[in-house]
């Protein structure tokens, strides 16, 4: 019997896959649980179509995505905070402070905090090379410098 995965399934295959199965499993178990359809003739024209669809909205994300990376490129954000002797702050610039400042610096976008690639806040005087993912595809990095606050 020949079906269409509407998701991933573990030993038989990814989402759109032709796949042939016993008709068992699929009448018991695939189609039940939502996870493939029959391949039918429209079905299959019908898959053609979404996967062309999918095709058109991949492209067009990732030429916003590098469109996005263009105005970041080159982007320096200063952050002045309250710091110990050794340069340790009293609390931390985080992913969220990151986006806003990036915002306030005439983005035609809204920088997500998940689009920043920050394993930790920043808890320390310094300067920082901030990778920024975008797309799977385009990353770009920032230039983040923290300097203590003057008494």
């Amino acid at each position: 019997m020949r079906l269409i995965l509407r998701e991933t399934v573990t030993n038989l295959g990814q989402a759109g896959d032709v796949v042939r199965v016993k008709p068992g499993y699929a009448r018991n178990y695939l189609i039940p649980q939502g996870f493939a359809y029959m391949a039918t003739d429209a079905n299959m024209r019908r898959l053609e179509d979404e996967r062309q669809l999918l095709d058109e909205k991949a492209k067009r994300d990732y030429l916003e995505a590098k469109r996005r990376a263009s105005q970041l490129e080159g982007m320096e954000l200063t952050f002045t905070a309250k710091a110990g002797d050794e340069g340790k702050l009293f609390g931390s610039v985080t992913s969220k402070d990151i986006g806003e400042e990036a915002g306030a610096q005439g983005l035609d976008f809204e920088l997500d905090r998940r689009w920043i690639v920050l394993a930790e806040p920043i808890k320390a005087t310094g300067d920082y090379a901030v990778p920024v993912r975008l797309h799977p595809e385009v990353e770009v990095e920032i230039q983040v410098y923290v300097r203590p606050e003057e008494a």
